[in-house]
């Protein structure tokens, strides 16, 4: 069978079987297009139908998170841990808290990741989880239930040798701190099952860093091919979280210029560029995102606007899935952008990424890059 067949009856099967999963079937399009040559030229991947079994996850756990509000009123959240693959190692991936959270975005996040611990060279499988909780409308004591019964199921289904979860979006050191108190009262070990927690009680000196600092690393060494620098270059940044806070920081550190940084609800541009005080500054405020980008009293803030209007030398979408689009990548091709890197999961849609290559721009997928 040719490799387009292939191809084409393993999407179709895809597609019966996860219908309403538009991010999962996203993600193994661009897989597929990813290693179109190399399947190609080995008929053992169809031999032994590795396309089918490689994008369809070992197990998809989904439960009931139930959980007290302050005024005692029990509440109800849905849970998913999605383990991809173990083949090379137990399974590694993040947890995520957000009301858009569902089986389709921890799908595809749990199949990207599979590829990114691989690109490490450590034996790590991938996974991701979470819940469509939201945090940011809660008090401390009502995080600390909900990471409790939280636990109460996921427990069951991780250990430091089967799968350990990590933080993500809106699950940072508190988090994981509840998250992991809450496992060694259940499981009565005191053991290596989740990342991202506190030095006091194991974690990990510069993890907080880790993500957007590695991006720019990255960067720094896509420029280094082309003979470019990172130094004086025009950058922006989406979001204004763990990842593109530190992106901002190590690439102004380095030299460049960071004009945006953003939220779900507009763009703060800084022409001059935002101070490494500014990113620190930002670094240590909690809360709404973009109430945080509007206490530094400074810049022009673009109600409703996104970072792709900006003129720039190099775009790191570094907020959420799907939050560069096709008209987004053709303003960037028109503005002079010379190179696109991935701090988010997937956060170009495949029509933009067709623009990139049409015009030859250099693009950096999260796989690699975050």
């Amino acid at each position: 069978m040719n490799y387009t067949a292939y191809e084409e009856q393993v999407m179709e099967r895809l597609r019966a079987r996860n219908q309403n999963q538009p991010e999962f079937l996203q993600a193994v399009e661009e897989i597929l297009a990813d290693v179109r040559e190399e399947i190609e030229s080995n008929e053992t991947y169809y031999q032994h139908n590795i396309l089918e079994r490689l994008t369809e996850p070992d197990r998809v756990i989904s439960f009931m998170v139930c959980w007290e509000d302050d005024s005692g009123f029990p509440r109800v959240n849905r849970g998913w841990r999605v383990q991809h693959s173990n083949l090379i190692g137990p399974y590694k991936g993040g947890l995520r808290f957000h009301p858009s959270a569902n089986e389709s975005v921890f799908k595809f996040l749990a199949f990207e990741q599979t590829f990114k611990n691989a690109l490490t060279g450590l034996p790590i499988g991938g996974a991701k989880g979470g819940s469509d909780f939201n945090p940011r409308e809660c008090s401390d004591r009502e995080i600390m239930r909900f990471c409790q019964s939280f636990m109460n199921e996921l427990y069951r289904h991780i250990g430091d040798k089967i799968d350990i979860p990590a933080g993500d979006i809106n699950v940072g050191n508190r988090e994981i701190g509840y998250l992991f108190g809450q496992y060694r009262r259940l499981a009565n070990t005191f053991s290596g099952v989740l990342t991202g927690k506190d030095l006091d009680f194991g974690g990990s000196h510069v993890r907080l860093e880790a993500t957007g600092f590695g991006l720019v690393y990255f960067v720094e060494k896509a420029l280094a091919r082309i003979n470019q620098s990172i130094e004086n270059k025009v950058i922006a940044v989406s979001g204004s979280g763990n990842v593109a806070l530190h992106a901002a920081l190590k690439s102004i550190q380095l030299g460049a210029r960071v004009v945006t940084l953003s939220s779900s609800k507009g763009t703060l541009l800084l022409e001059d560029g935002f101070s490494e005080e500014d990113a620190r500054t930002l670094i240590t405020l909690k809360g709404d995102s973009t109430e945080k980008l509007k206490y530094l009293g400074k810049g022009e803030w673009l109600g409703g606007s996104t970072p792709w209007d900006i003129p720039c030398d190099i775009a790191l979408p570094c907020a959420t899935q799907n939050e560069l689009r096709k008209e987004n990548a053709e303003c960037l091709v028109k503005n002079g952008c010379m190179l696109i890197a991935e701090g988010a999961n997937m956060p170009c849609d495949n029509e933009a990424l067709r623009i990139f290559e049409e015009h030859r721009v250099q693009h950096v997928p999260g796989k690699a890059s975050n």
